[in-house]
């Protein structure tokens, strides 16, 4: 047996080994594959690491971003008191929309109840707890279309839900009118008015806009499909908060651009003149008719000049006369003052306002 001295054996082995690895290396495999690149502060598998999670946190939270936020809400009619609260912000049937409290619980679903200690409206009553934590989340509580709020016992064209669309329809919640109109609620020749308030609740925005839920009196011209005012796709916050504002002043700047156009006011092509003057007519004949009567409120004052206590009388609006009254008079009473107090002069849904004041206007003639 031939013995070899180890350093021998050490140098022969290492020469086989170099003649491996330089003339026999096989092709070349698949390149492996890319890294992940994290997200908001996620760092990444080997990739970038991703942007700091609190930039997208100050996107809506910088301090002066947050502030200007406030202050326009604080000037806004949804930070009013009186309107928020002072009159049924604590009552069950109201304080769903007329109190902090109430919204909150309404959104997640407990039953409506009393609140003995209600609070205007806040950021945190709109915009709940966060779901994808990305610039565009708004963490708005509710975007469902929302339910007819006369309890679902009567069908709009079909729906019990008011859609439109988006995150429109938290504001639908609230602005809808709450009631139906008489001929469906009590369909007959006559309906009988048993208060002074009776009739859509106070600004059925909604339903203008969506063309639903008011008395579509047969006429000479023909109300639109539900739900196809171009201005649903415009939407609430894309016209009452143009750019985030928090005040909810319609934007003439956002109608300008959606209609390509270059108004200086919310006149265009003279509609709102003319939906007032119809407005103004269908009040007068239902005076006329004895369906609604102007409150006049009898005030004393002093007169500064003579020192002399003066009686003075101070309108305080139009309200429906308590009584029966043929169907289609209080039809138009419905449309009436729904679509005055909706107060957008026909902007919400300019062929459905023409449609129920003219054709209105046009069976009060009639009789």
């Amino acid at each position: 047996m031939i013995r070899l001295r180890k350093n021998v054996l050490f140098v022969i082995l290492m020469t086989i080994l170099a003649l491996f690895l330089f003339n026999c290396e096989g092709p070349a495999g698949e390149d492996g594959t890319d890294g992940v690149d994290g997200s908001n502060g996620t760092a990444g598998v080997n990739g970038v690491d991703g942007v700091d999670g609190n930039v997208t946190c100050l996107v809506c939270h910088a301090d002066e971003n947050l502030q200007m936020k406030r202050h326009e809400f604080a000037i806004s009619q949804h930070a009013v008191g009186d309107i928020a609260v002072g009159y049924a912000g604590g009552r069950a049937g109201c304080a769903a929309c007329h109190s902090h409290e109430g919204f909150v619980a309404f959104t997640e679903g407990f039953t409506a109840h009393n609140i003995s200690n209600p609070s205007p409206w806040e950021c945190g009553t709109c915009h709940g707890l966060h779901q994808t934590f990305e610039a565009e989340d708004y963490a708005l509580r509710t975007t469902d279309a929302p339910a007819i709020w006369d309890g679902g016992n009567f069908l709009l064209k079909g729906t019990n839900y008011l859609d439109v669309q988006g995150n429109s329809n938290l504001c639908a919640n609230c602005h809808q009118s709450r009631r139906a109109e008489p001929n469906i609620t009590n369909p007959g020749a006559t309906f009988n008015i048993t208060s002074t308030h009776y009739g859509p609740h106070h600004g059925a925005q909604a339903n203008v806009l969506a063309g639903v839920g008011f008395a579509e009196i047969a006429g000479s011209i023909a109300y639109p499909t539900a739900g196809s005012a171009n201005h649903i796709t415009a939407s609430c916050t894309g016209c009452h908060m143009y750019e985030g504002d928090h005040g909810f002043n319609p934007s003439l700047l956002a109608c300008n651009t959606c209609h390509g156009a270059t108004d200086t006011d919310f006149n265009y092509g003279g509609v709102a003149d003319e939906m007032a003057d119809l407005l103004e007519e269908l009040r007068d004949l239902l005076i006329a008719k004895g369906v609604i009567e102007e409150g006049i409120e009898d005030l004393f004052e002093l007169d500064e000049e003579t020192g002399d206590i003066v009686q003075v009388q101070l309108s305080e609006g139009y309200h429906p006369v308590v009584g029966e009254h043929p169907m289609v008079l209080a039809q138009a009473f419905f449309n009436w003052v729904g679509l005055a107090e909706d107060r957008s002069l026909g902007a919400h849904n300019p062929k459905y306002y023409k449609a129920l004041l003219k054709n209105s206007i046009d069976a009060v003639n009639a009789l």
